[in-house]
């Protein structure tokens, strides 16, 4: 049995460690669940451990809007307090409160 617990949570506002953008979680993975070309498309001296969470972002930077899928270790918590623009949001969450948003539907 996995025992891998999500360090973050669905509707959480986070920011790429690295990278200059932020989004809000709207999936998690227990761990790497994507292509092997997607992996190794990633410079190897950055590629994270498939053995941790990965998150579904709906994302933004200053350019653009779009889908991230990101690794645990490269997510930290966005303390700004401003919501998220991305134009996906209303689809999966209610109106952003209190640094989140709160889902649409309740899951299983």
């Amino acid at each position: 049995m996995l025992k891998t617990r999500a360090k973050y949570h669905l509707g959480q506002v986070v920011r790429h460690r690295k990278h200059p953008f932020r989004g809000v979680i709207f999936d998690v993975d227990p761990e790497f669940a994507n292509t092997q070309e997607w992996y190794e498309a990633i410079p190897e001296d950055s590629r994270p451990a498939k053995e941790q969470p990965f998150y579904h972002l709906l994302a933004e930077n200053d350019q653009t809007y779009y889908v991230a899928y990101v690794s645990e270790q490269n997510l930290i918590v966005d303390y700004s307090g401003e919501p998220v623009d991305h134009p996906d949001l209303p689809d999966m969450f209610g109106p952003f409160q209190d640094g989140h948003y709160p889902l649409h539907f309740h899951l299983n």
